[in-house]
């Protein structure tokens, strides 16, 4: 692993586990166990590029991980059904589900910073896009998909967080189980 993909991990584990406004430079250079001088080679614009970078490399790994599940089940309730099971199996092994939710940094800095409040908003556009795209293969036009994702992305983005503050996948396994007839309604 490369320095700049060290500091971009380190930092989403120490943002996810404490917020964005809870972890100092100094952590993570202590964690990383880097200068100041190698974080500002990568980062020269400090901690809030780093958060960019971070949530760049979050959009990514969800995306990737979202289309793949896509693209091996048939239709948007199976494969919605299959992430969102992944996503409780990860809670109830973790006690978390990492890498999976930014809806802490969007409360904490979206309002501080327009970049890291559009690039929250772009992983939010490219996950209800599979949506919408899967919705859409499944015989709904478009208006209805793209209402449609919405609503699945709020759905679970908002259940990922109940779990987190309840302490358990039931909100997660609840929603899942509503998907037929949340898919019913459009």
């Amino acid at each position: 692993m490369d320095t700049k993909e060290l500091i971009i991990n380190t930092s989403l584990t120490l943002f996810h586990q404490k917020g964005y406004l809870g972890v100092g430079l100094n952590e993570i250079l202590k964690v990383c166990s880097i200068s100041k001088g190698s974080l500002y080679h990568h980062f020269p614009n400090g901690k809030e590029e780093l958060l960019i970078a971070c949530l760049h490399s979050l959009n990514e790994t969800i995306t990737t991980d979202m289309e793949e599940i896509f693209s091996n089940h048939p239709s948007t309730q199976t494969a919605t059904q299959a992430m969102i099971e992944k996503l409780a199996m990860q809670f109830d092994r973790d006690g978390t589900i990492t890498g999976y939710t930014f809806s802490s940094i969007v409360s904490e800095m979206g309002s501080l910073s327009e970049p890291v409040r559009n690039a929250c908003a772009l992983t939010f556009t490219k996950i209800q896009g599979i949506y919408a795209s899967k919705l859409e293969s499944d015989g709904f036009s478009k208006e209805t998909a793209e209402s449609m994702a919405l609503m699945l992305t709020a759905s679970i983005e908002g259940g990922i967080m109940l779990c987190l503050t309840k302490k358990t996948s039931d909100p997660l396994t609840i929603i899942s189980k509503s998907l037929p007839n949340l898919l019913k309604v459009f």
